[in-house]
């Protein structure tokens, strides 16, 4: 099924124009567990309902980007860049 995808920099084009790059899932703390990194690898919910998801413009700008899209209807709810990591704080 095809549909619109909008794009932070370039604007809405055809889904044929991205790659879908997966589910957003928490990373794993600092040493994970080989259990808590192969959930993290292998495993993804999967949901039917609205699901925050990773795109990269591939025929564009080729940015990564955040959508959320309604994986029962393939709607768009929103697309964003990813947010810059916090700085972890100094050591005194």
């Amino acid at each position: 099924m095809s549909f619109l995808l909008t794009c932070p920099n370039c604007g809405t084009r055809e889904v044929t124009d991205f790659a879908y790059g997966g589910e957003i899932s928490p990373r794993p703390k600092a040493r994970p567990s080989f259990r808590e990194l192969n959930e993290y690898n292998y495993f993804r919910r999967n949901v039917a309902g609205v699901q925050r998801e990773w795109w990269f413009h591939r025929s564009g700008c080729r940015a990564w980007f955040i959508a959320e899209r309604d994986t029962t209807t393939n709607e768009v709810l929103s697309t964003t860049l990813p947010f810059e990591e916090p700085e972890p704080p100094a050591a005194a």
